[in-house]
């Protein structure tokens, strides 16, 4: 029988010693030859990024000796750092950003441990997004090139596409420069044509891009540039290659994002339109939904109503043929030869590594999370729901019910219901297993994971209705999305939190000086004073407002409205704020003037900080702590006594 208890201090098998050192994350899967490679992220090593290689035996091991980490800071966020060329593996390596070569070949294997051997000079350069020309014997990628410009008073480097040769000249090579943005530069079948596309201030690049094509000459220098689609408001992702060297790319010119042929006597025409997405926000270079194998297989991802589907396409077929998966979020898609890989999760897996044999049509992970060994009955399985706004829109949201087989609530209560806001803004969730969920509903809470207006998923429009009301719209779907729970007696009234990470923990802090729904926050490296950002934030995300909001400093005042640290007399309830010291992208300085505010208007409230983290927590140790503590603030804040012996954190003014 299950036992009677109050909402919230259920005992749970999701512990965050289990979030914190459970599984690694998979991206960024490439192949040479008969080897498969990815990068696995590991929260028990501090967050080390490794390159992992399954042989041409199924053998499994790392590449990249420890204590080693290969990831970019390339826009902060960073993007694919690593090629593999030959068995050689050319790595950004995190500590210093620069590119290093490593031999990873069997005679190396077989004699000492090869080193990794710098290839481009000690300066301040960021690389990302790798092809390699073969014709050249160099890498083409995208740089980042750190100087004392200033936008805003901000260090702004200059972004370009470049050339590394490969013969240890430790030369970066210019190849194409003068926008602000650059991505996805990708040579042809003939290595004589290079594709890309770039971007300007204020747009982001799902605003606005551009699709470029160049010629190159015997030397490798660009001798013609063209436009090929886009500046014209329609934002372009992934350009790629056919097998036969057709050019094709994913646009939302016709509100959806769908992939399109561009062929220069016919120009562009759609492969096969629907309303559904073939593309995310590309805020990590690199980043891939679709692909082709040898024969001309196109193997693509798209998610209709916040669900990913996998879908494959024959040159002679017209339509989409899906794939049978157990997966709702698909990721990192890449072809080679007669296979694809990709990394997929589910309502019960949060991520795994799968490879899909194309004549077969059979999908089987390669490499798969630790098993968790929980008993499914402790998941909550995620609710699609639409519900009406107050200003006559409509907003969309997955809904989680407390689980946990053990327990059950006091007769005559209801849960308390943590509301929570993606990052982004321009970003969205999904149905994957999201243990960090899970967490909160094994023990008792009810949990709504809202894409608001301004989410991707939903087409250009829906992504769209954000422009120049961020802190209005958003702040607005997440209360009507709680009303709307509250309205259906599924939640208890006077125990409603809000949670959220970056841009999230600015709808959080707006969500609660504007309105005085919620009972309780947590703000998670989230922004209290918009000019601030504006000010203060990289180049990659310092016009981002401009569209959000409006331009800076024209409309200062307008970022004063809406900035909660300008109104911290309305906020009327305890907040918990996270932050790590090492953000570049949202400054300490934002969560300790929020602390500070609400420490002087004598409101209960809790700072941590975590040394060594930026702009989200990657450390297993910070993962855990900042779990426990969260769950402490809303015992305290709810009454309740959470199960277990937590940590206690200083709570001023409670």
């Amino acid at each position: 029988m299950p036992i009677i208890a109050p909402y919230g201090s259920w005992t749970s098998p999701i512990d965050p010693e289990l979030l914190a050192s459970s599984s690694p994350s998979f991206s960024c899967p490439s192949s040479d030859g008969d080897n498969l490679y990815w990068i696995e992220s590991r929260p028990w090593e501090n967050g080390r990024s490794v390159v992992v290689r399954r042989d041409s035996e199924g053998a499994i091991h790392d590449v990249l000796p420890s204590p080693l980490s290969a990831r970019s800071k390339v826009h902060e966020y960073g993007g694919t750092p690593y090629i593999v060329v030959d068995d050689t593996l050319y790595f950004c390596l995190y500590d210093d950003q620069r590119l290093y070569r490593l031999d990873l070949s069997e005679d190396s294997a077989l004699s000492t441990p090869a080193l990794p051997i710098p290839i481009t000079p000690n300066e301040d350069y960021r690389f990302a997004d790798f092809c390699y020309d073969k014709l050249h014997h160099r890498l083409i990628c995208v740089a980042e090139i750190h100087t004392n410009q200033s936008e805003h008073g901000n260090q702004m480097p200059d972004n370009q596409i470049v050339a590394i040769p490969l013969d240890d000249s430790m030369q970066v090579i210019t190849l194409c420069s003068g926008d602000d943005f650059y991505a996805y530069p990708r040579l042809d079948n003939t290595g004589e044509k290079l594709c890309w596309i770039s971007w300007n201030h204020p747009d982001m690049p799902w605003d606005n891009t551009t699709l470029w094509l160049g010629s190159l000459d015997k030397n490798g220098l660009f001798y013609n540039q063209t436009p090929v689609v886009g500046n014209g408001g329609e934002a372009i992702f992934q350009p790629q290659w056919s097998p036969d060297n057709q050019l094709y790319f994913v646009s939302d010119r016709d509100n959806w994002w769908n992939i399109y042929r561009w062929q220069p006597t016919t120009g562009i025409e759609p492969i096969h339109p629907m309303a559904a997405e073939f593309a995310t926000p590309l805020w990590v270079l690199g980043m891939s939904t679709y692909g082709f194998c040898s024969e001309g297989t196109l193997v693509c991802g798209h998610t209709c109503d916040g669900t990913w589907q996998l879908s494959t396409k024959k040159p002679e077929e017209l339509d989409f043929q899906p794939i049978k998966n157990q997966y709702c979020s698909i990721t990192d898609l890449f072809c080679d030869g007669k296979k694809a890989w990709l990394v997929g999760a589910s309502p019960i897996n949060s991520g795994e590594l799968a490879e899909l044999d194309i004549d077969n049509q059979t999908l089987r992970a390669v490499t798969q999370s630790c098993p968790l060994n929980i008993d499914p009955s402790y998941f909550s399985q995620p609710i699609p729901i639409h519900y009406p706004t107050s200003d006559q829109a409509t907003a969309h949201a997955f809904f989680y019910r407390p689980t946990n087989s053990d327990f059950e609530g006091c007769e005559g209560s209801l849960p308390p219901l943590i509301v929570i806001c993606h990052g982004g803004p321009t970003g969205a969730t999904s149905t994957a297993l999201n243990l960090k969920i899970q967490y909160w509903t094994s023990r008792g809470f009810a949990v709504l994971d809202v894409n608001y207006r301004g989410s991707t998923g939903y087409g250009r429009c829906y992504r769209e209705q954000l422009n120049g009301q961020w802190g209005i719209v958003d702040v607005t779907d997440v209360v009507a999305g709680a009303k709307h729970l509250i309205e259906q007696g599924m939640v208890d009234s006077e125990k409603m939190a809000i949670r959220g990470s970056s841009a999230g923990g600015y709808t959080v802090l707006a969500a609660l000086c504007f309105h005085r729904l919620f009972k309780a926050g947590a703000c998670l490296y989230g922004i209290g004073d918009l000019e601030t950002l504006a000010r203060d934030t990289h180049k990659f995300e310092s016009r981002y407002l401009d569209k959000l909001i409006g331009p800076y400093p024209a409309q200062k005042a307008l970022y004063q409205e809406r900035s909660p640290i300008h109104h911290i007399d309305q906020l009327h309830c305890p907040v918990i704020f996270f932050q790590g010291l090492d953000d570049k992208v949202v400054p300490p300085e934002q969560a300790l003037a929020m602390t500070n505010a609400l420490r002087e208007k004598h409101l209960p409230v809790a700072y941590l900080s975590f040394e060594g983290e930026g702009h989200g927590f990657r450390k297993a140790e910070t993962i855990k702590q900042s779990l426990e503590a969260e769950l402490y603030f809303y015992g305290k804040v709810f009454g309740f006594i959470p199960q277990g012996k937590l940590p206690v954190i200083p709570i001023s003014n409670l």
